[in-house]
């Protein structure tokens, strides 16, 4: 179970609620694999469609590895603009159980013809591109003590469960 699991499940149980997949705003720009660009043009696009929406009154939901402070900051500073509460989740796991995670969606849309950032990585890179974003993570997690972790390892209902809880108890301490 992975982060967009994990959000599009939260996005069922809350109407109106927007699942923000920045990969998916980034694949509908024109010719988005032969321009760097298209990565900050997604994410300033994504930033746009949360805020109208936060400022509309629901939720958003963005599942994005984030493995700089920068975006995860510009994300709390749109929140308090709009009025709204920022909640700052990482999925953790075994870094195993993330590889193999990342290989097998990396086939499936493969499989399915699907143009996806995963495929950016060449394949005998995949194991040193997970071993880096969990480098990242953990300076994330000593930067941000603010970051809630949610233990993908318990399986889906479970993290489910966690991440329920974590936001009533934060809706209360507001």
């Amino acid at each position: 179970m992975g982060k967009s699991t994990l959000a599009r499940r939260y996005v069922d149980d809350h109407p109106l609620a927007l699942l923000l997949e920045i990969d998916g705003v980034r694949t509908s720009l024109g010719l988005w694999q032969e321009l760097e660009e298209s990565r900050l043009v997604a994410r300033r696009l994504a930033v746009a469609m949360a805020e109208a929406h936060l400022r509309d009154g629901h939720d958003v939901v963005i599942p994005q590895y984030l493995g700089r402070a920068d975006f995860i900051e510009s994300l709390a500073a749109l929140a308090q603009r709009a009025g709204a509460t920022f909640t700052e989740l990482m999925l953790v796991d075994a870094e195993p159980a993330v590889l193999d995670r990342f290989r097998a969606r990396r086939a499936t849309l493969a499989a399915a013809g699907a143009d996806h950032p995963q495929a950016d990585l060449e394949d005998d890179a995949v194991a040193a591109g997970v071993a880096d974003a969990f480098a990242r993570l953990q300076v994330i997690r000593s930067e941000r003590p603010q970051t809630i972790a949610v233990d993908a390892a318990s399986g889906a209902v479970a993290a489910y469960a966690q991440l329920r809880r974590t936001l009533v108890d934060q809706s209360r301490d507001t």
